[in-house]
């Protein structure tokens, strides 16, 4: 079996941050790393299933939104991934804090948290989301020069 690149990454020196996880001709994949892997310190459903919502929303609304393939959190519960077409990649580095500026300051629904538009409507929280979303922005605020290399 061919081994993926995301399992060739040293999870026990990733740090948080945002990286490029594979190019894959137009298309970049991101990894939004928002927990340290493996230090028992992970998100709990609620926190992402609620920052995947409002996360997906706002970037599908964004000035890239024509851009974008997916948003979606990692079942490690340590972060997620964006995949971009034509990346420039320190626009999407400042398009993704604007995100996280605007699910801090988001007030009201959850966008898709009805039973209708959700397979899990019940498991969410806009107070952890929004704790999540400052903690995030936080270390990508503090990366001067990014240079989104593991």
């Amino acid at each position: 079996m061919k081994r993926i690149a995301s399992f060739s990454v040293d999870h026990t020196k990733l740090m948080p941050g945002m990286y490029v996880s594979r190019i894959d001709g137009d298309i970049t994949t991101y990894d939004l790393r928002q927990r340290r892997p493996n230090c028992g310190d992970y998100l709990d459903n609620a926190t992402l299933h609620t920052f995947e919502h409002l996360f997906a929303t706002f970037i599908r609304n964004s000035e890239i939104s024509d851009c974008i393939i997916y948003f979606g959190p990692m079942g490690c519960q340590t972060g997620a991934y964006l995949l971009v077409r034509n990346a420039d990649n320190n626009k999407v580095f400042e398009v993704v804090k604007q995100v996280l500026r605007q699910i801090i300051d988001h007030e009201g629904e959850i966008y898709g948290a009805a039973a209708a538009e959700c397979g899990n409507y019940k498991s969410h929280d806009l107070a952890k989301a929004k704790e999540e979303s400052k903690r995030y922005l936080a270390v990508l605020e503090n990366i001067k020069n990014p240079t989104f290399q593991y």
